[in-house]
């Protein structure tokens, strides 16, 4: 089974000085896994996902779907903010800084393991700054959290099959490893994922 992550977000964000506090953040990609049986112990140990829809106009677009004729052909100011992301910074930060550490402890306890146990915890690389907030909040060094923000941005759907990507091709991940995927995103949905790798 092939898993794909894509998205192409700076086709459609504002880019004045008006759209600066959300188009500096963003990045295009796109990053795929192939999934298949085995027989050995490797694999998806567990899988969590949690939604708090109350807030979904905290982290949202309006009109998602970059294959919309509508979107493409926005003429009007008003038109365009339909298919632009819109955030509120800070409730966001605070939400993500909560939301990460505990599906991560969620995805530890599931399956009987401690911070110890895992090789590398590979987040959604939403910002630097909520990483390292993580990495504080769980007693845990930066290098535990793997981290390419600084070459792409937030590549939303993207970002966490690159970072599992580079984080293999580096070496940071090796047979029968521990790993934890762990995302904080639109609509306030937050995941996690433990894998034996």
């Amino acid at each position: 089974m092939l898993v794909v992550g894509t998205e192409a977000q700076t086709k459609f964000i504002n880019k004045t000085t008006e759209g600066r506090d959300v188009a500096v953040l963003f990045g295009d990609g796109a990053g795929a896994a192939v999934l298949q049986a085995n027989n050995n112990e490797s694999g998806i140990l567990s899988t969590h996902l949690h939604c708090e829809g109350k807030d979904l106009k905290s982290l949202w677009m309006k009109g998602p779907g970059s294959s919309s004729p509508d979107q493409i052909n926005a003429v009007t100011n008003e038109q365009a903010k339909t298919y632009e992301p819109w955030m509120n910074g800070r409730e966001v930060f605070k939400n993500a800084v909560a939301r990460f550490p505990e599906v991560i402890q969620e995805a530890l306890d599931h399956n009987n393991l401690s911070l110890e146990d895992v090789s590398l915890i590979i987040p959604h690389q939403a910002n630097l700054r909520i990483m390292q907030s993580v990495a504080k909040r769980m007693g845990v060094e930066m290098d535990k959290l793997y981290s390419n923000i600084q070459k792409y941005g937030n590549t939303t759907a993207a970002s966490i099959p690159i970072a599992m990507c580079e984080a293999l091709e580096e070496g940071r991940i090796k047979d029968g490893d521990y790993i934890i995927l762990a995302a904080f995103g639109a609509g306030y949905t937050w995941a996690s994922a433990a894998i034996r790798w």
